[in-house]
């Protein structure tokens, strides 16, 4: 009992001692904050005061520039405001000086003025005076004068006029003349055409006279049945060993010479052998006419044409027109517009497959109504070829006008492979009659004595009255008959027109 009363007396001392130990410790912790926080303070309140110090000392010096920069501104804009007010002065000086010289000028000029109007009262009395003057010794008014003196004046005129336009008239020509020999003769070399002139028969040989018998058969029941099935007239008389297949339808013509070709060949020969040989040779005239077609097209470089074009094409092969192969011709057209399209910076392409096209209405134009311009065109436009395409077929005759240079070229093209010297063959009767149109639109013009048609109608001469028309008058004359002919004939190339003009003097010594 006494153990544990002396433990606990032990553990209150040693708690008590404990409390006042922290206590102590807690004091002087306190103490040494204390002087720690005015030592702070102290020193924070000396760099404070330097720092204050050292603000105010930097403060005066930028203070003090500021006032010299401040003070070299203002001096430097008193300097410039001196300058200015100096100019401004120099200025007003020589604007006063201006203005006293605008006004000496102005002074001289209404002095002239008011001079120049008394002189032109003296001048237009002095002109009224002389006028009537004039007027008493011509004996004629100011009217009638001034009338005389125009027509003076429009003759002249018209002569100066006359002489002008046949100087430009002639260096244009001579350049036109020079550039299109160049392009046609490059565009004539560079196309080889065949001329052979083809006609309305064919001649089928045989290989004996006794044919002929075989041909006709009884009664002439084979060679009826020929014709009737063919359309074309078989054609037996005294020619030794040939018999004539004559018809305008050259496909038609095709199909009964090669079914006559196979039936002589075969040697049976009757109306229904007739029939299927007929047959059979329209079959392999159907299959050249398209490879002849596409190989049109091939020559001409021409790609993507429609299979009823291309059969169209082939059909000329089958078709003439004045002698001349049109199939032929169109390829020929084609090639020549083509390489003037390439000489002219036109389109080759567009140009060459308008130039295969162009007669293409010959294929048909005997089942349709219409000029084959116009019917190759309405086919052209039903099978979707371009509006420059149709329009160069449906203006290669010049139905319509051309507006376009392709269709310029393709019409160009065309005259050039109608003018080749053996490509067509004309009648005598419309050669005299083209003749006598020229000879009759010379005769007419006023002043033309007579006239002489030369080089098969390439050139036409005027003799004019010497009295009645002058060497200006001439040039004139010869142009408006070049328009007449241009307005009322067709012909292929061109026709040179000359008006001659021979003055002769006589005299007899005695």
């Amino acid at each position: 009992m006494n153990v544990v009363l002396i433990a606990v007396v032990v553990a209150a001392v040693a708690a008590g001692a404990g409390y006042f130990l922290r206590k102590m410790l807690s004091e002087a912790r306190i103490t040494d904050l204390e002087k720690s926080a005015k030592t702070a303070r102290d020193g924070a309140a000396r760099e404070l005061e330097t720092m204050r110090r050292t603000a105010e000392v930097e403060a005066r010096e930028k203070l003090q520039q500021f006032r010299e920069q401040a003070e070299n501104e203002l001096k430097q804009r008193r300097a410039e405001i001196l300058k200015g007010e100096q100019r401004l002065e120099d200025k007003e000086k020589l604007i006063s000086e201006r203005d006293r010289d605008i006004q000496r000028r102005e002074q001289s000029l209404s002095d002239r003025e008011t001079n120049n109007k008394k002189l032109g009262e003296e001048l237009e009395l002095a002109i009224q005076e002389n006028r009537k003057q004039l007027e008493r010794v011509s004996g004629l008014t100011s009217i009638q004068a001034r009338e005389m003196l125009l027509k003076q004046v429009e003759e002249e005129a018209r002569h100066d006029m006359a002489k002008l336009i046949r100087a430009v008239e002639e260096e244009a020509r001579r350049e036109s003349d020079r550039r299109a020999r160049n392009i046609l003769s490059l565009s004539i070399q560079r196309t080889a055409a065949n001329h052979a002139a083809e006609t309305t028969v064919s001649v089928v040989s045989l290989p004996s006279d006794e044919m002929k018998g075989r041909i006709i058969g009884r009664e002439g029941r084979n060679i009826r049945a020929l014709e009737n099935i063919s359309g074309i007239d078989v054609i037996i008389d005294d020619t030794p060993e040939a018999v004539v297949l004559s018809g305008f339808d050259g496909v038609k013509r095709e199909i009964a010479r090669l079914t006559l070709t196979k039936l002589l060949a075969d040697g049976r020969i009757h109306p229904a052998r007739i029939e299927d040989t007929y047959k059979q040779a329209k079959a392999e005239v159907e299959k050249t006419i398209m490879d002849a077609g596409e190989q049109a097209t091939l020559e001409a470089n021409v790609h993507g044409l429609p299979e009823n074009l291309i059969k169209l094409l082939g059909r000329l092969k089958y078709r003439t027109s004045y002698g001349q192969n049109v199939l032929a011709h169109s390829l020929e057209v084609s090639h020549l517009a083509g390489i003037m399209a390439a000489e002219l910076g036109a389109s080759p392409k567009l140009v060459r497959r308008a130039g295969l096209l162009h007669d293409i209405g010959k294929a048909v134009d005997h089942q349709v109504e219409g000029t084959h311009a116009s019917i190759g065109a309405n086919l052209a436009k039903k099978n979707k070829e371009s509006q420059a395409i149709w329009h160069a077929i449906e203006a290669h005759h010049g139905d319509v006008e051309p507006q376009t240079v392709e269709a310029v070229l393709v019409q160009a093209g065309d005259a050039v492979s109608a003018a080749r010297p053996g490509a067509r063959r004309d009648s005598l009767e419309s050669y005299i009659k083209r003749l006598e149109s020229l000879e009759s639109i010379a005769l007419s013009k006023k002043g033309v004595e007579k006239c002489y048609v030369m080089q098969a109608g390439r050139e036409i001469r005027a003799m004019v009255k010497p009295a009645e028309i002058d060497d200006d008058e001439a040039a004139l004359l010869s142009r408006e008959i070049a328009r007449e002919i241009e307005k009322q004939l067709d012909y292929p190339g061109q026709i040179k027109v000359t008006v001659i003009r021979e003055s002769r003097a006589t005299e007899f010594a005695k």
